[in-house]
């Protein structure tokens, strides 16, 4: 089974300062996509699907999509605020598109088999997508896979991040995710608002295009109240930042009973550049596996 992965890279970098898809952090220029990307290509994923903003995708293309276009089949998809279903329209006001649910609904028609779905700045390591593409190859419907990470795990100490934490059953099943904004590593230890031994969606995710008719219903159901379709009041004040996340709609699935989740625990290291402070850790980090033999010196040798 030809088997997708969905890169969720239209974000705007802007706790950043920069578009940090394209940053190196690898010790002959690699960029934390080329590791996912290449931990992708050995677990079995035969193909690439970007989710971009069409205001960088020369330089996307040029800079990231051209290192794989002799590896794996390359696509992009572009996600933008008036990207809406049939009867609703994006207040004029509105900047930013709608989403990391919004970003996989806008991939709907070029997603036909099995796939999974990751963030472009953030490193999931080989067992994640090794554990994926074991999920994926026997994946049916009404099945989803999460990958779960550490909430300790996932921080950073140049400030706050927002993260989606599960509460996952005995048997290894998701029954809810509830998305918490402003995380601050002080709100993590003894005593304090989390353990740090929770599990939280990193966006790592393996669906089958099953998942499209429960995604379009719900992204409907989140406009609808904002006052996007024809009503004669029009958009409401929320309609201007209000975002649809896919963990909170994965989470809706699974409580209306139309989706069933496996959490996926893994072994994996997980580090992202959510700040530009956080790229030295990365840096080092990527050298303490390349020392270890987890990936050559250089990707492209």
């Amino acid at each position: 089974m030809s088997l997708t992965l969905v890169v969720l890279a239209a974000g705007m970098g802007s706790r950043y300062g920069g578009l940090k898809q394209i940053d190196p952090v690898g010790p002959a220029g690699e960029t934390v996509l080329d590791y996912a990307v290449f931990d992708a290509r050995r677990a079995g994923f035969s193909r690439v699907v970007f989710v971009i903003r069409r205001d960088f995708e020369e330089l996307f293309r040029d800079s990231i999509g051209a290192r794989y276009a002799d590896r794996v089949e390359v696509d992009y998809v572009f996600q933008a605020v008036d990207a809406l279903p049939a009867g609703f329209g994006s207040p004029a006001a509105r900047e930013k598109p709608w989403g990391t649910g919004h970003a996989l609904w806008c991939a709907r028609a070029a997603v036909p088999g099995n796939f999974a779905v990751i963030n472009a700045d953030d490193f999931y390591g080989a067992d994640s997508f090794r554990q994926l593409a074991g999920f994926l190859t026997p994946a049916r419907p009404p099945e989803v896979a999460l990958v779960g990470f550490m909430l300790a795990n996932t921080l950073s100490e140049h400030g706050a991040v927002s993260r989606g934490v599960c509460a996952v059953d005995r048997g290894g099943a998701l029954q809810e995710i509830v998305e918490h904004t402003g995380i601050l590593p002080t709100d993590v230890g003894p005593g304090r608002k989390f353990s740090g031994a929770e599990v939280v969606s990193m966006n790592c995710w393996g669906f089958t295009p099953a998942i499209f008719e429960g995604l379009d219903r719900q992204f409907r159901s989140f406009l609808a109240p904002l006052g996007l379709g024809a009503a004669p009041a029009g958009a409401g004040p929320d309609s201007l930042k209000a975002e649809f996340y896919l963990p909170a709609a994965v989470s809706a699935l699974v409580a209306e009973g139309q989706a069933t989740v496996r959490v996926l625990p893994t072994a994996s290291s997980w580090f992202g550049v959510t700040y530009r402070e956080d790229k030295p850790r990365v840096e080092a980090a990527l050298r303490t596996l390349i020392a270890a033999g987890e990936y050559p010196a250089a990707l492209r040798a």
